[in-house]
C-alpha cells in the first residue's frame, strides 16, 4: 500500500463530522512534527462546538525566505442516510478502483498527499530554501466562524508573511488535474423584510399585501445586469432563494413577505455598491423594509505567476494534462487565506461525489496527486534557490 493511500484511510476512518476533528490533526501534526515542524494548536469556539485548527510551519535557514501552504479542512458533511451507503461511510473501502469513504474526496486525500509530499520532499532536501507551512481547520463545512478565518486573523497580528497557498479542494472535474480554481466570486446573501397590512383576503381594500407591493421591485431586480464580469470571472448574478408569507390560511391576506437572496459576485462589483444599488431599488418602490445582510466572502483573484506556472507544470508532467483555470462555484477557506496571501489556488481531485452517498476518490489518482504536489515543492525549490543564488 502507497504512503498515500495508508494515510487517507486513517483519515477516512474518523469520523469529523463538522465541527468535529476526531483526532485527525493530532494524526497530522505528528508526522509533521517528526519532519521537523513547529505546530501550534489554535482552537476557537464553544466548548460544545469547539473547533480544531493547526498552523505548522518548517522554516527555512535562508534569510527572507517566502512561505508555501498546504491548507484544507479535516471536517466532512455528515453522511445522510447509512442504509444507502453500499459500505460504512468510515470504513475505507475499495471496490471498482475507486476508494469510498466519507471525506474521500473532499478533502482527505488531499490532506494525505499533501502530508505525504511535504515528507518526500524533506527527505530529500534537507536545506530547502523557502518556508513550507499547514493551516488546516475542522470548521470549512460548517459555518467557517471559528475556523481558518481565526488563524488568518492570528498570523495577520503576527506579521507572518504567506507568498503561495494551495488549498486542496476537490477542483477536478473529469481528470485529476484538468482544473485550478484560481480565483472565487465573493458571496453576500440578504434577509428582505417587506411590511404590509394583514386582512381578510374578502376585503382586500382594507389590507395592503406585501407579495403585491413586492412583485414589481422583484422583476425589476431579476432584470438587472449587475456587471459585465471581466477575464476571469463571469458577470455578477444575483438569485432568490426563499420567499415566505402567509398565517397558513388560504383566506389571509399577509401582514409581511420574507425574501432570502444572494449575490455572487466578481471584482467588478464591491459588496457595499451591491447592497446600495438593491435598496435603491426597494426605495423607489415605495417598501416598508428592513434587510440584513450578511458579507460571506469577498471575491479573489490570482492572476498567472510563479505559482500557476508551477502548477500548471507539475500537472502536465504527472498526467499529461493541460490545466483550466476557473473562477466558478460556491465559496472555500480560500477567500480568508487571499486576505493576506498574494497567490492562492484551489486544486485537488476530481469532485463529482463530494458531499454525496457513497463518496469516492479513484485509487489511481492518490499517488497522482502526492506526486503533484510533490512536484510543485520541487519546482519552487528550484525557483527559490535559483532567486536566492542570483
Amino acid at each position: 500500500m502507497s504512503q498515500t493511500l495508508d494515510l487517507a484511510e486513517q483519515l477516512i476512518s474518523r469520523p469529523s463530522v463538522t465541527p468535529e476533528d476526531a483526532q485527525c490533526l493530532s494524526l497530522i501534526a505528528s508526522r509533521l512534527n517528526a519532519l521537523g515542524f513547529a505546530s501550534e494548536r489554535m482552537d476557537h469556539g464553544p466548548e460544545n462546538a469547539r473547533v480544531s485548527n493547526l498552523w505548522a510551519i518548517k522554516r527555512s535557514n535562508q534569510p527572507d525566505a517566502k512561505t508555501l501552504v498546504f491548507a484544507g479542512h479535516t471536517d466532512v458533511v455528515p453522511t445522510g442516510p447509512l442504509n444507502q451507503w453500499l459500505s460504512d461511510p468510515f470504513t475505507p473501502t475499495h471496490r471498482d478502483g475507486k476508494l469510498f469513504g466519507r471525506g474521500a474526496s473532499d478533502m482527505k486525500t488531499s490532506l494525505a498527499a499533501m502530508v505525504v509530499a511535504a515528507e518526500e520532499f524533506t527527505q530529500a532536501e534537507s536545506a530547502a530554501s523557502f518556508n513550507v507551512a499547514f493551516l488546516l481547520t475542522s470548521d470549512e463545512e460548517g459555518p467557517s466562524v471559528d475556523g481558518t478565518v481565526k488563524v488568518v486573523q492570528a498570523l495577520k497580528a503576527r506579521g507572518e508573511t504567506l507568498h503561495w497557498c494551495i488549498v486542496g479542494e476537490p477542483t477536478s472535474v473529469h481528470q485529476i488535474g484538468d482544473m485550478v480554481k484560481n480565483g472565487r466570486r465573493g458571496t453576500l446573501s440578504g434577509k428582505l423584510s417587506v411590511k404590509g397590512l394583514q386582512g381578510h383576503i374578502a376585503y382586500p381594500q382594507l389590507a395592503r399585501n406585501p407579495i403585491h407591493l413586492l412583485a414589481p421591485a422583484l422583476a425589476e431586480l431579476t432584470a438587472i445586469e449587475w456587471d459585465k464580469g471581466n477575464a476571469y470571472f463571469q458577470p455578477t448574478g444575483w438569485q432568490v432563494s426563499n420567499i415566505h408569507a402567509g398565517t397558513g390560511a388560504n383566506n389571509v391576506i399577509p401582514g409581511e413577505v420574507v425574501v432570502e437572496f444572494n449575490f455572487r459576485f466578481s471584482t467588478e462589483s464591491t459588496a457595499e455598491g451591491l447592497m446600495q444599488g438593491l435598496e435603491a431599488v426597494l426605495k423607489k418602490h415605495q417598501l416598508d423594509y428592513t434587510i440584513k445582510w450578511t458579507l460571506g466572502g469577498l471575491p479573489f483573484i490570482t492572476t498567472p505567476g510563479d505559482l500557476l506556472e508551477v502548477v500548471q507544470q507539475s500537472i502536465l508532467e504527472i498526467t499529461g494534462v493541460k490545466t483550466e483555470l476557473s473562477t466558478t462555484g460556491g465559496t472555500s477557506d480560500a477567500r480568508f487565506i487571499a486576505q493576506i496571501c498574494p497567490q492562492v489556488i484551489e486544486f485537488g481531485p476530481p469532485n463529482d461525489s463530494i458531499h454525496q452517498i457513497n463518496e469516492f476518490v479513484r485509487l489511481s489518482d492518490i499517488d497522482s496527486l502526492k506526486n503533484i504536489y510533490l512536484g510543485i515543492l520541487q519546482r519552487l525549490q528550484r525557483l527559490t534557490h535559483s532567486a536566492a543564488g542570483a
